[in-house]
């Protein structure tokens, strides 16, 4: 097995919504806003190569989205998915498997395309089986008022009508790692596990977005159930010291990886580590 990380690209999102009831006057240092309050997040991806299998975890928010769309987002830097692929010598149709932690915008855009005379949608990966689960899917395509805005029918539907679509669950390892689902930031997002080499690699996606949400109370304003994503880091974050897990973040612009120490302030970032290093 190899591992890669893969950069689909920055965006920005209010440093309030993302850091929740934790002040400005305390986050402001971890992650420095703009003059707008919009702090710079990665949209960073994992790329599994194992066997004859090449595995994309998430895909970023994709470019079939209008003009107005990514004007709130303030998309910025030159990475992209398919330059950050063909970095590591691989182009989108080599993918054989997309596994979607959950399906809102930010981390499933990527999967549907245009098709070529765009006059309707496409799976961006046409080789790849794509990957989530029952009960996320169910809540994904009925959406809620306050998660509506993330769950983009054009991101979600044309991957069910595709036919490329399968649905795994908690504890399965179809796919080489087991998985673990988390229901704070939203129903059943799925957080693989992969044991590497001498290690497991977390991959946190939003339940720890970023090294500066690991203290406990520093739970997003996205989240729809906060008090069970308390819970949700307190018995992650035991588990990964403990057993020196690695965790993986999807949205910090400038950590990889870390591993982590128990602390008089509770679990905290020990080493930051690179995924090329390992």
């Amino acid at each position: 097995m190899k591992l890669y990380s893969i950069n689909a690209g920055y965006f920005k999102l209010d440093g309030g919504a993302m850091f929740g009831v934790v002040p400005k006057s305390i986050w402001k240092d971890l992650n420095p806003a703009d003059e707008n309050n919009m702090c710079s997040w990665a949209m960073r991806c994992l790329l599994i190569q194992d066997g004859n299998r090449l595995i994309l975890v998430d895909n970023g928010m994709g470019n079939k989205q209008s003009e107005k769309f990514f004007g709130f987002y303030y998309l910025h830097g030159n990475d992209t998915l398919e330059k950050s692929l063909a970095q590591h010598g691989f182009g989108v149709d080599d993918i054989t498997d997309v596994f979607l932690t959950h399906l809102h915008f930010d981390h499933c855009g990527g999967s549907i395309q245009f098709n070529k005379d765009k006059t309707g949608y496409e799976p961006a990966f046409k080789n790849a089986t794509y990957w989530s689960n029952q009960k996320h899917w169910d809540w994904a395509v009925k959406p809620n008022a306050r998660e509506k805005a993330s769950f983009l029918k054009e991101n979600i539907m044309p991957i069910q009508e595709s036919g490329q679509l399968k649905f795994t669950k908690e504890g399965e390892s179809l796919l080489g790692f087991e998985i673990k689902e988390v229901y704070g930031h939203t129903e059943a997002m799925m957080l693989p596990m992969i044991k590497y080499k001498d290690t497991t690699i977390a991959y946190m996606a939003d339940l720890i977005p970023s090294s500066g949400h690991i203290p406990i109370p520093y739970v997003m304003g996205y989240d729809m159930r906060p008090l069970n994503t308390i819970n949700e880091k307190e018995e992650m974050l035991n588990k990964a010291v403990d057993n020196n897990w690695l965790l993986f973040f999807e949205h910090d612009p400038k950590v990889e990886l870390c591993s982590l120490q128990k602390t008089e302030r509770g679990v905290r970032m020990k080493d930051v580590v690179k995924m090329s290093e390992l």
